[in-house]
């Protein structure tokens, strides 16, 4: 049954919460291990417990190539869909078929990621507290957090849109991230607002952001890949235009 008018409006409307809010909190369920932890870190934060807020660090960084990075590639998995015109496919199914399908490479760029960030973490706090003298060297090494952060995202959409190496997908998901830095600055920008509307009001945590953020992201990411794909066949198509001249003039001599 098809609703027009204000009632359709208002029937596709709670469709797409209903959507968002279902894969949202399968989201959160699959990476609950590290929700719990980040949660706990936040409330010994706020009470200045240094050694149980680096115990949580440490938990967390165990913790989020099993659980966190599997969880946000089936949720990619779903947004994708959402992004190519899909919105037919159950939440459920195809959650849990990306969560199946990609456990293994999310769980080995998890880590790959997961160490990058503490190392550069640790170097950036290092420069910043301890060398004073070298805090030009903390601000790069915060660039390049920001920068290995917003990869991130691409490399989630990778995951969940082509079939590569996890090799592959890591390199290229650097490489787009430095090669498409409009793009970079709008992810960044626009999962940042949101985050912020989250902080605001914690609830949408569970309901909304994570969801919103990956779908802005795939969004964004596909907008590359379109972009270049139609370049591709660009180039294609004078390289092949090209050659056809040259056979002319060569049949001609």
């Amino acid at each position: 049954m098809e609703f027009k008018g204000a009632m359709g409006g208002i029937y596709r409307l709670t469709e797409w919460i209903t959507r968002l809010a279902a894969s949202n909190l399968l989201w959160v369920l699959c990476s609950s291990p590290f929700v719990f932890c980040l949660i706990l870190k936040l409330l010994v934060m706020n009470q200045n417990l240094t050694n149980e807020s680096l115990q949580m660090n440490w938990a967390m960084a165990v913790l989020a190539p099993l659980t966190l990075f599997p969880a946000t590639s089936a949720l990619f998995t779903v947004v994708r869909k959402w992004v190519m015109g899909d919105t037919d496919s159950g939440v459920f199914r195809t959650f849990f078929k990306g969560y199946k399908e990609n456990y293994k490479q999310s769980l080995i760029g998890g880590i790959f990621y997961t160490l990058l960030f503490v190392i550069m973490y640790v170097d950036y706090t290092v420069y910043m507290t301890q060398l004073s003298n070298l805090q030009i060297v903390g601000v790069i090494m915060l660039i390049l957090i920001i920068i290995l952060l917003v990869s991130m995202f691409n490399f989630f959409s990778m995951v969940a849109h082509y079939h590569m190496s996890t090799r592959q997908i890591i390199k290229n998901a650097v490489l787009l991230t430095l090669i498409r830095p409009f793009r970079v600055f709008s992810t960044m920008l626009g999962s940042a607002v949101v985050i912020y509307i989250g902080v605001k009001y914690p609830v949408l945590f569970l309901f909304f952001i994570g969801s919103v953020v990956a779908w802005f992201a795939f969004f964004n990411f596909y907008g590359t890949f379109l972009k270049m794909q139609d370049q591709m066949e660009k180039m294609k198509q004078k390289d092949e235009e090209q050659t056809s001249i040259e056979d002319k003039n060569s049949d001609n001599l």
